[in-house]
């Protein structure tokens, strides 16, 4: 039997666009338009999930508008709004060696290369310059943090990353 992979969150469906269906739609992805290159869409609202084929798109303005098939017109749209873009973490490509999904980090325990653990990520956030982890901090933390900040560069801050052990081992001095 095959394994059925996780479900992941790429986005959200917007408000309708005109009267013929078109749905407006909020993508999560780095580069907009990739939402577009992960099939097959399930829509999730509240516990009811369907899934749908994008059959047109465009951009409009900064955004993007799909047309879904067989939603013809604004009342059968309207249904939609709201709705979570799902797809099977299969559908997303594997990465290169040292590459890791954002998703991935999250939860991961953080560790200093002295062995102090600083506590586990809560987020990834993007910043010009580079990605940063935002590290929550565990209660007991000798340094009385609750939160720590940490830039994703690797070889100069991270040392390394095991995602068997759900551990990154920082060079970071906690008492940042």
């Amino acid at each position: 039997m095959e394994e059925l992979g996780k479900e992941i969150t790429l986005g959200k469906v917007g408000a309708v666009y005109g009267i013929k269906g078109w749905l407006k739609i909020h993508s999560f992805t780095d580069d907009q338009e990739a939402i577009l290159d992960y099939f097959p869409w399930s829509l999730k609202l509240g516990n009811k999930t369907q899934s749908v084929e994008v059959t047109d798109w465009r951009r409009h303005n900064s955004s993007l508008i799909v047309k879904i098939a067989n939603v013809d017109d604004r009342d059968i749209a309207q249904a939609f709004v709201g709705s979570e873009i799902i797809v099977n973490e299969k559908a997303l490509p594997e990465l290169p060696e040292g590459e890791f999904y954002w998703r991935d980090l999250i939860g991961m325990s953080v560790v200093t290369t002295q062995g102090y653990n600083l506590g586990s990520v809560s987020d990834v956030m993007e910043t010009g310059a580079n990605d940063v982890l935002v590290v929550k901090a565990n209660l007991n933390d000798g340094f009385g943090k609750k939160e720590r900040l940490i830039p994703y560069l690797f070889e100069q801050v991270i040392e390394s990353v095991n995602l068997e052990n759900k551990q990154i081992c920082v060079d970071w001095d906690p008492g940042f």
